[in-house]
């Protein structure tokens, strides 16, 4: 399916749309299966996104949050992907702390946390090893060197195939990451890219032909969902004939 991309003049209008979204598909999967399930990135560019969840009126007993990656330290680091969701969002509202899964950091060995938390989404999506969960929403970022999540280019993450998490490697920091194929499963994947440091990154992502061990958000293709790029101006200037 081909992805639908779309420029923003400054990234107050892409927050805006990127929130108009996000409520669209909340409502949309909680009139069909009673619930949505919403996987969050990291980084600086979705916060006024929570920022702007944080102050609607939604059935947040219906909602549940989880990470699509997170740095390998504690929720109280300023680093950490949860403790700025938490903060920008989630204590904002009158969500169940039950309905709100962060990735565990605690263990000394990171694997040891990616299987935790890949049972727990086994546990709670009903599906067994091997067996991927479908999240309504993924929410994505891109970094310049074109990584997304904690799936970093020429790294053993990238070739994960049987589990829903993983172990990233960022300079040699551990990071837990959902695996590629969870990502692909998602019925909704939205990507929020700005700034002109990106440029490069998008357009050997859009090639049409690349080695995506490079590129690796080029690896993110929903099996079924949609798939929505949300760029400014600045990012957005090399995929002006995709729109």
């Amino acid at each position: 399916m081909k992805p639908n991309v779309e420029v923003f003049a400054d990234r107050s209008q892409l927050i805006e749309r990127a929130l108009e979204l996000t409520l669209a598909e909340i409502k949309d999967a909680i009139a069909q299966r009673g619930c949505c399930t919403i996987a969050l990135a990291g980084g600086n560019t979705p916060k006024p996104l929570y920022e702007q969840l944080a102050q609607q009126n939604l059935p947040w007993q219906n909602i549940h949050i989880f990470w699509g990656d997170e740095r390998y330290v504690p929720i109280s680091d300023p680093q950490s992907n949860a403790g700025m969701a938490t903060k920008a969002w989630l204590n904002h509202v009158a969500i169940p702390p039950s309905n709100i899964y962060p990735m565990p950091t605690q263990a000394a060995d990171p694997t040891e946390a990616a299987q935790t938390y890949d049972q727990q989404l086994q546990t709670f999506f009903g599906t067994g090893p091997k067996e991927f969960p479908s999240f309504d929403i993924v929410l994505l970022g891109l970094g310049p060197d074109g990584h997304t999540a904690s799936l970093f280019p020429h790294t053993d993450a990238l070739q994960v195939c049987d589990r829903n998490v993983t172990v990233g490697n960022k300079d040699g920091q551990p990071r837990l990451t959902l695996t590629v194929p969870v990502l692909n499963q998602a019925r909704c994947i939205v990507f929020l890219a700005t700034g002109a440091n990106k440029q490069d990154a998008l357009t050997e992502i859009f090639a049409e032909t690349t080695d995506a061990t490079h590129y690796p958000a080029r690896l993110i293709q929903p099996m079924n969902g949609k798939l929505s790029w949300l760029l400014d101006a600045a990012a957005g200037e090399p995929l002006q004939k995709y729109i």
